[in-house]
């Protein structure tokens, strides 16, 4: 069975206007996650998923099939996991059934084709629903993340029990990434949301984890990508 890698890419975006395709390092963003999906030996097909022009010439560009997102699918509103319904059925529907799906976010361009092929065997190894991509937490609810009440005091997201006085006596706590998910296609198609079943993770260090959301992410990536250069 196969193993099919998504990329996701609408053409709107609020925190950085035209990031998909924004040049990173005289690349455009988008390529970097086609070109390691690409590289990855157990990935076999790669699809673009998007309903922008430009972010579709750069997929074609790029050796990557392009899948035509429909309008509602691409809005602020609509959950991602209806966009990924929508490309399992329609590669089901024109190349046939596949073993996982593996999504690798544009917004992610300093992965590793090790963070990926990790996940995939993880998620057969366990016979796991899904497998997500995790970085270790700066801040933990254990310790140094508060919360008020209606009276304006604070105290810990999640108190622990008995006294934490040192951060390293909490329990450890991590981010959640968007390097990489890969997950049965029919626990997608079944379910709405990735806790909906049995998760398993792989870890992943911080400086392959940054996601780029507004123009300081995207600063952080050229300036990762540049002491690599050194």
């Amino acid at each position: 069975m196969k193993n099919i890698a998504f990329i996701f890419a609408r053409g709107g975006s609020k925190g950085l206007p035209g990031k998909n395709i924004k040049p990173l390092k005289g690349k455009p963003l988008l390529q970097y996650s086609i070109d390691t999906a690409l590289a990855c030996p157990s990935i076999d097909q790669v699809f673009v998923s998007t309903d922008d022009k430009e972010i579709a010439a750069v997929a074609e560009s790029a050796s990557a099939q392009v899948i035509n997102r429909p309008a509602e699918l691409a809005s602020d509103t609509s959950p991602e996991w209806f966009s990924w319904r929508h490309a399992i059925e329609w590669v089901r529907q024109h190349h046939g059934a596949f073993e996982h799906f593996v999504s690798l976010p544009a917004t992610s361009p300093l992965r590793a084709v090790e963070d990926v092929e990790a996940a995939l065997t993880q998620c057969r190894y366990q016979q796991a629903d899904i497998c997500i991509s995790i970085t270790p937490a700066s801040r933990s609810p254990f310790f140094n993340m508060v919360k008020k009440d209606p009276q304006g005091y604070l105290s810990l997201v999640n108190p622990p029990s008995g006294e934490v006085s040192r951060r390293q006596d909490a329990p450890e706590v991590f981010d959640i990434t968007t390097v990489v998910y890969v997950a049965r296609p029919d626990f997608i198609l079944q379910n709405m949301g990735i806790f909906s079943g049995k998760v398993v993770s792989v870890e992943v260090p911080k400086a392959r984890a940054v996601d780029i959301d507004d123009i300081y992410d995207f600063r952080l990536a050229e300036a990762i990508l540049a002491e690599h250069d050194k």
